[in-house]
Parts: C-alpha cells; sequence; structure tokens
C-alpha cells in the first residue's frame, strides 16, 4: 500500500491549504483507492498559519476585539495551547482586510496585532509564536509597540516565523520591497523607508543595539523589526518551525511520495517558500516530491532543484476569474494528480 503525503499550500484567494489538500486526496484516491494519504496543513507564517498549528497541536480558538488596519473594530482570532500563543498577524493587520482601494501603508497600523498580544499575555502565555505574513502595513511595528506599551511582556518568549530575509531599510528593506504590493506609490516607498531608518537610529539609541539588518527585519513591513530589537525575539523560518512542530521527518520514514504546491510557482519557489521547504526534508529520505501550482514559470529549473515533477493544475488559456474559483481550482488539483 502506498503512502502518500499530501501538504500544500494555500492558494492565495482561492482555496486554503485543508481545501487543497483534501481536493488532491481525492483526486490520488479516485486513482488509487487502496493508498494511504496523509494530509499535512501547511503554512510559512502567513494565511493559515493558525490552522495548521491548531491540527498539529489542538488548542483553543481566542477571539478578541481588536483595531484593523485602519483602526476599524473587527473581531480577530489566535491559538492557545497551554502557555503557548500562536498569532497570525493577518488575522489583525491583513492586506485582505482592506478593500483595493483602502491601501495605503502610510496610515495602516499594526495595532490590532499588539492588541492580540496583550490578550495573550494577560491569559498567562509565556511562549508567543507570531507568522509573519500578508500585512497591510510597513509601520515597522510602532503600532504594536504602541498597544503593548503597558503590557509585563519581559518574561515572555517571542518566536517569530517568516519566510522572508529582508533588512528593514535600503533598496532591499521593507518598503523597496514589499511597500508597493501593500498600495505604496514610489513617493510613499521613500517616505516610507526615511521613516523607517529614523526609527531605527532612534530605537538604536534608546537600547543601545541594532537590529534592522537582521534576517526577518523587514518582515511584515518592518513588524519583525521590532519583535527582534524590543522583544529580543527569535527568528525562525516559517516553514521549518511549522515541519519540526508536526514532526514531519517521522512523518516521510515510510512515504512513497510527497505532493506540494502553492498558488504561484516559479525559480522564487526556491528561495525559501514553503514547497522548497518540503522538497530539502523529503530529499534527505529519498521521498519524491511532485510540485503543482495554478501557474507555473521556470518549470526546468524547479525540476533541476529536484522536484520529481512540476504540474499546472490550469488547462492552457482558461480565463483566471475561472480559474480562481474554488470548485474549478478544487476539480483541476483532482485531475491533476490523478495522472
Amino acid at each position: 500500500m502506498k503512502k502518500i503525503i499530501v501538504a500544500i499550500d494555500s492558494f492565495k484567494g482561492c482555496l486554503t491549504s485543508t481545501e487543497a489538500n483534501q481536493a488532491a486526496s481525492e483526486g490520488i484516491l479516485d486513482r488509487m483507492p487502496e493508498a494511504k494519504v496523509v494530509q499535512v496543513p501547511v503554512s510559512d507564517g502567513g494565511e493559515g498559519w493558525l490552522e495548521a498549528f491548531r491540527a498539529e497541536i489542538g488548542g483553543e480558538i481566542v477571539e478578541v476585539n481588536v483595531k484593523d488596519p485602519l483602526m476599524r473594530p473587527i473581531v480577530a482570532q489566535y491559538l492557545i495551547q497551554g502557555d503557548t500563543a500562536v498569532i497570525e498577524i493577518a488575522k489583525a493587520s491583513g492586506l485582505t482586510l482592506l478593500k483595493p482601494e483602502e491601501r495605503n501603508p502610510m496610515v495602516a497600523t499594526s495595532y490590532g496585532t499588539g492588541q492580540l498580544v496583550v490578550d495573550a499575555i494577560r491569559r498567562g502565555c509565556k511562549h508567543i509564536i507570531v507568522g509573519l505574513g500578508g500585512s497591510a502595513t510597513s509601520d515597522c511595528g510602532i503600532g504594536m509597540l504602541e498597544a503593548i506599551e503597558n503590557a509585563d511582556y519581559k518574561d515572555v518568549r517571542f518566536t517569530i516565523a517568516t519566510d522572508v530575509t529582508n533588512p528593514l531599510c535600503g533598496e532591499n528593506g521593507a518598503a523597496h520591497i514589499f511597500g508597493p504590493q501593500k498600495g505604496a506609490t514610489p513617493e510613499m516607498v521613500e517616505a516610507l523607508d526615511a521613516r523607517a531608518k529614523h526609527f531605527a537610529e532612534a530605537s538604536t539609541k534608546h537600547l543601545g543595539r541594532d537590529c534592522q539588518n537582521m534576517a526577518g527585519a523587514g518582515a511584515a513591513g518592518g513588524l519583525g523589526y521590532a519583535f527582534l530589537q524590543y522583544m529580543n525575539a527569535e527568528c525562525r523560518s516559517g516553514i521549518d518551525l511549522l515541519l519540526d512542530t508536526i514532526h514531519f521527518d517521522d512523518l516521510l520514514q515510510d512515504a512513497n511520495l510527497v505532493i506540494t504546491g502553492e498558488g504561484s510557482a516559479d525559480r522564487q519557489t526556491l528561495m525559501g517558500k514553503l514547497p522548497f521547504g518540503i522538497l530539502q526534508r523529503a530529499r534527505k529520505q529519498n521521498v519524491p516530491v511532485m510540485l503543482i501550482a495554478g501557474r507555473i514559470a521556470d518549470e526546468q529549473i524547479l525540476l533541476d532543484a529536484g522536484f520529481s515533477r512540476v504540474a499546472c493544475i490550469n488547462p492552457p488559456g482558461i480565463p483566471l476569474d475561472i480559474a480562481m474559483q474554488p470548485d474549478t481550482a478544487k476539480e483541476n488539483i483532482r485531475k491533476t494528480v490523478r495522472i
């Protein structure tokens, strides 16, 4: 009996990791009813982070009244298991909380994420794991720091999870690389970068250390920097942290195949993205890995990196609005893994 592990990232704006995994599992079992299919919800710190952790460690979903990136009241969730909290910043400070015309990183704030942190501290959490992905903000975490100003977090251990290694400032920093997708004009990018430099300089004078060039400082519009600089957080690769938590290496021991994927796959997939993290683990145990995606570019580069097969789920010429419909995407995943 074949054992197949299905660990597909969310197709952003279309399917969650769980939904993509289920569709792939159905396609496998249509062809091989006797197969043992193990579904693993996954995330690298962005969308689906809470669900991935809850699927493995259990825990309680806590709902909190917080402010969204434009300081409007919303309800956001985080996970508590024992004295550990798992926060997905997109729940309170995410780009998906805003309409396209509302995106403005000059005013968007991470205050709501700080409110989630404060609630976790008040409930006695001693370890807070923060998934840094999908933020609408580029405020260097200043909003978050304002929200936690009066909280006692000196005995709390923070771990931030991200696949972003960018520094806070400069041409590879938070504003220049990620600002435009959050609605920043070229003029805004320059202003945001200058604001970040000023904040980092002031923070260095205040605390006597400088974390602006550490890996992860530029994540989530500089929210990573705030956690590193002010909370002495440990920065981990999001996918490695999750795979360690779910004991993925143990799951691989008797596996015949892994199927992973993401919405769009190209050479950037090899720069620390979730499917590449899974590939690295599987190759150590000589388990082949199939990569599926809604869009494929650089196919030969992906094959050369070690994926045993690379497949686009969408037939040629399909309109984007049709391809992005959840029912269409699920059926296309089922068809792709049946082959």
